[in-house]
């Protein structure tokens, strides 16, 4: 093998593992990131080239408007430090590079594997040790159950994907399916619940439209086997006196009212926590927040109407590339698993800044890289 047959090797196995580990210690994670970032340029720079999904250059955008929201920012220096979030978009041609062709398959592969172990480690933390209720949740070995609500969502997407699309080989999402589903449940995290629901329903649809006919078969089986706690957390869904409920659509009108001062560059990345209680009304539950559990409307309301704009055309190129490869390319199962994740980021992402998330967006632009690698491999 030559220096750099290895140096590629090399430098796969740390891009798989970041992305794998980005569901158990995001240190970890990062670590194997920067490594990986390392071969990636001293490949590039022997290459010259630079093969990159088409959705890679709306996501530079939306980073160059967003470090020009931190530049007009209240507190420039502070929106700044927070812009290092950025260099996790680096994500996108380190996965392209170096996990393409079969090799994109063997991530997936690994990602679904801790995934399991993951997903075991939040049920067994709420059978054995008492994270049974809303005060105390099941996190895996993340820092919050919300972020890790939101890998779980996006690691059984992907399952599901492989299971609906590659039936060569199960024995991953057999085994890493169930323990998700249940891991998920126990999160009691309704946002990562509905964007799972609707990332399952959206692979139903794309392999055949009659299959979604067992998604409320399924949704009622799992209702009547859970948990009465359980249960009642899924109906306060629907219920309009619900306190975290309320405080949704009241961050909601909070967000139209700061986009309405500040319409261009907002009020800055990370200030939402700062100016929230300039802007907080009577009715409000929670007297602050970080963000305004909601995607679209914090991006708008961080860094300006323009960025959403770029942000809202990343995912459309993105969504369009990934299902016309899913009807029409190969490597199906891992473009589904990319459509999977956009899906479920985004109906999440209406209830939770998941995007916002640093574990949850390595392996989310990993997901959706995996299918354009896998391509550009068999080129």
């Amino acid at each position: 093998m030559t220096d750099a047959r290895r140096l590629e090797q090399v430098g796969f196995w740390l891009i798989a593992a970041s992305l794998a580990t980005a569901q158990i210690k995001l240190m970890a994670a990062q670590v194997l990131f920067g490594l990986a970032a390392i071969v990636w340029v001293i490949l590039a720079t022997r290459e010259r080239r630079f093969d990159v999904p088409g959705f890679f250059w709306p996501l530079v955008a939306f980073g160059v408007v967003t470090l020009a929201s931190a530049a007009f920012s209240g507190d420039p220096v502070a929106s700044l430090i927070d812009c290092k979030q950025l260099v996790l978009y680096l994500m996108v041609p380190l996965v392209a590079r170096l996990a393409r062709g079969e090799r994109a398959m063997k991530t997936l592969n690994a990602i679904l594997a801790v995934g399991a172990v993951g997903a075991l480690i939040g049920v067994t933390e709420y059978v054995l040790f008492g994270y049974d209720n809303l005060d105390k949740r099941p996190t895996g070995s993340l820092s919050h159950y919300m972020t890790y609500s939101g890998v779980i969502m996006l690691a059984l997407g992907a399952a599901v994907a492989r299971l609906l699309f590659y039936w060569d080989r199960l024995i991953w999402p057999a085994v890493a399916v169930p323990a998700m589903l249940v891991a998920l449940a126990v999160t009691q995290a309704r946002n990562a619940w509905i964007g799972a629901l609707a990332a399952i329903g959206a692979l139903l649809a794309t392999k055949r439209l009659k299959l979604l006919l067992a998604l409320p078969v399924f949704v009622a089986l799992v209702m009547f086997v859970a948990p009465a706690s359980l249960r009642d957390r899924a109906f306060s869904i629907f219920d309009p006196n619900n306190p975290t409920n309320r405080d949704r659509f009241v961050m909601l009108r909070m967000g139209r009212h700061i986009v309405a001062d500040h319409p261009w560059f907002g009020v800055g990345p990370d200030r939402i926590k700062v100016v929230y209680e300039d802007y907080r009304p009577a009715d409000a539950v929670n007297p602050r927040n970080p963000h305004l559990h909601n995607v679209p409307v914090n991006i708008a309301a961080e860094r300006g109407l323009p960025a959403l704009a770029v942000w809202i055309w990343f995912i459309a190129v993105a969504a369009r590339d990934l299902f016309k490869q899913v009807r029409q390319g190969h490597d199906k199962a891992l473009a589904a698993a990319g459509l999977a994740a956009v899906v479920g980021m985004l109906v999440a992402g209406l209830f939770e800044y998941n995007f916002g998330d640093s574990e949850f967006l390595m392996l989310f632009l990993g997901l959706i890289t995996l299918p354009f690698a896998a391509r550009a491999g068999a080129r």
